[in-house]
């Protein structure tokens, strides 16, 4: 099987400073989390006002595409039931490398 986001949801962790969210091989579930500093990524605004919830959620909305080819990646090098994405995964226009 290959992973897939069958579930859009995906909520912010304000301890953890990430927004977290799922992904699915077969029956297996993937928690994944990515920081929200690597949402900010080139944003400039974003970087200097702060992040917050709304913010990061929004970010993660519009770069959702790329942060599954992030995640895809990630999976397809070793398998495993967790992944932190950060910015070193991303450019810094925000597509993933």
């Amino acid at each position: 099987m290959t992973l897939a986001f069958p579930n859009p949801s995906r909520s912010f962790d304000e301890v953890r400073n990430v927004v977290r969210f799922h992904g699915h091989d077969g029956m297996f579930q993937i928690r994944f989390f990515i920081e929200a500093e690597a949402l900010a990524g080139s944003d400039v605004d974003l970087r200097r006002k702060g992040v917050s919830e709304a913010k990061c959620l929004a970010a993660f909305d519009a770069l959702r595409p790329s942060i599954y080819e992030v995640a895809r990646k990630a999976y397809s090098r070793k398998r495993r039931d967790s992944y932190t994405l950060t910015g070193h995964g991303f450019l810094t226009d925000g597509s993933p490398f």
